[in-house]
């Protein structure tokens, strides 16, 4: 069973910056894909950014530049660290890993908050 728990949501003020962990309870490199995606209610889960097993990442247009996702592999950790952050980003962030068809994971969720 593959578990991902993710830490470091919370509440910011617009223009700040907050940092995501996802940690995996196996290698990551066993995911074919690792991300982030995120949904507000009302609305679909939207993909938010991604990495491959290979190292390449992309991003949803309305996050780039903004956003980078990075992974400490000892650690079998996914990192979101989001800056200038916009009210807009306000959602719940799920953590993601995909191994093939059929095996997708997901996170709990954490709240981001960004106020205006």
């Amino acid at each position: 069973q593959v578990q991902l728990v993710e830490s470091g949501g919370g509440l910011v003020q617009a223009g700040g910056s907050l940092s995501l962990s996802c940690a995996a309870s196996r290698d990551i490199f066993s995911f074919a894909t690792m991300g982030w995606y995120r949904q507000v209610p009302g609305k679909q889960r939207e993909l938010v950014t991604s990495i491959t097993n290979g190292g390449s990442t992309d991003y949803a247009d309305s996050v780039k530049e903004r956003f980078t996702i990075s992974r400490d592999i000892a650690k079998n950790t996914v990192h979101l660290r989001m800056n200038s952050l916009k009210p807009e980003d306000t959602a719940v962030y799920y953590c993601h890993a995909y191994r093939r068809p059929g095996s997708n994971y997901w996170g709990q969720g954490t709240q981001v908050t960004v106020s205006s």
